[in-house]
């Protein structure tokens, strides 16, 4: 047996370039802007009150669907910031991770031969996630460098084979936002449908200037026929912890635990506890768009000094930038080339698309310490 004989369900599919272009760093010892992760800590409090839950011997399984406990915190910061109740009991399920939660609302709701939209350039489990599930992804494109959707074009593809539309906002990697326009146009050419949302909107209170995180969630009509997702990895900078939660009616929520059940069975037992505890304190989380926007703010004023071309960043925390006044390689080999010759590692944004397209963009995350953030501005400054 060899690997012509198993016949892989994902014969496209390499290593992703998270992994590829993190090694690429490890190995030339370059500034890694290309993962999106801190490297700055965890909240003090909340890593002891993670241990407090650990010696007062909370290392066992937790519930399936959760600890109930923070589920209860996630109804009421719901139904705080958006107006919404979730029941914590039939419409809120706690994930390992964001990625989990999307790939368990795929795996339950997408069947053979299902048409699944999603707006590329894409966050990269998606496609793999509708592939492996008998799926067949029905791509829009957003153009740039302004990436706005073209609604004219999903109305062409939605038919009777589309079973769900996947969108997500703040956008990886573009850092766009999805306006009320947009969320009233998804609600409309949905009406009168089965058509299935699920919404990544894992960078939620990562949106900068005023601006207000457009969730489905505020829309009634779209929120009834929603999977929502969200990650708490993203939200307190602790991404090793994956753990994330999905919300959803419990019509659909009924679905997503036939799978989740039998995929993880249930998430980290402790952190889970010291969340809910975490979640009390509003503080804790309200605050993250301005810490964040100062981190994008003095980061744009590094890239001014460059050579590059930046693009606006509404939300989530990467910088995406041009260069094609600087070179005419394609994007995944001056990626490379930037790595091993200057030290700094960025993201090529043409592998978010189903088969690439190169409009000479890199994307760079601006979730570092300030001292990082200056490291890679000298290096930039030298291209």
């Amino acid at each position: 047996m060899n690997s012509k004989t198993i016949g892989s369900k994902l014969p496209k599919v390499g290593t992703t370039i998270f992994s590829v272009m993190s090694q690429l760093a490890t190995e030339h010892k370059a500034v890694n802007l290309s993962q999106g992760f801190p490297d700055f800590e965890v909240s003090k409090k909340l890593i002891e009150l993670v241990n407090h839950y650990m010696k007062s011997g909370m290392n066992q399984y937790a519930p399936m669907p959760g600890v109930m406990a923070l589920r209860e915190a996630i109804s009421k910061k719901v139904e705080d910031d958006y107006g919404k109740s979730y029941n914590p009991d039939t419409e809120i399920t706690i994930t390992a991770g964001g990625t989990q939660a999307l790939y368990t609302a795929i795996s339950a709701l997408v069947r053979e031969d299902d048409e699944v939209i999603v707006f590329e350039p894409y966050y990269d489990s998606y496609v793999p996630a509708i592939e492996l599930n008998g799926g067949r992804p029905i791509f829009v494109t957003l153009k740039a460098p302004d990436y706005k959707i073209d609604w004219e074009r999903v109305k062409k593809v939605i038919n009777h084979h589309t079973r769900m539309i996947i969108i997500n906002t703040p956008h990886n990697p573009t850092s766009t936002i999805w306006s009320k326009a947009d969320m009233e146009m998804l609600e409309k050419i949905t009406k009168d449908s089965d058509i299935i949302i699920l919404s990544d909107e894992v960078y939620e209170h990562i949106i900068f200037d005023g601006k207000q995180h457009e969730s489905v969630i505020r829309y009634p009509k779209l929120a009834e026929r929603s999977l929502v997702v969200y990650s708490f990895g993203k939200t307190f900078h602790a991404t090793g912890w994956k753990t994330g939660y999905c919300l959803a009616p419990d019509y659909l929520m009924k679905e997503f635990r036939k799978t989740h059940q039998f995929m993880v069975f249930s998430g980290n037992t402790p952190i889970q506890y010291a969340l809910a505890d975490f979640l009390k304190d509003k503080s804790n989380y309200t605050g993250i768009g301005e810490f964040y926007q100062k981190k994008r703010d003095y980061f744009s004023a590094i890239i001014q000094q460059t050579k590059f071309k930046p693009l606006p960043v509404n939300g989530s925390y990467f910088q995406l930038v041009k260069y094609d006044h600087l070179s005419d390689e394609k994007d995944t080999d001056y990626a490379i080339r930037l790595t091993k010759e200057f030290g700094i590692a960025t993201i090529p944004v043409s592998v978010f698309y189903h088969k690439p397209v190169d409009n000479k963009i890199l994307r760079l995350c601006f979730a570092k310490t300030k001292e990082t953030l200056d490291k890679a501005a000298e290096k930039l400054c030298k291209i």
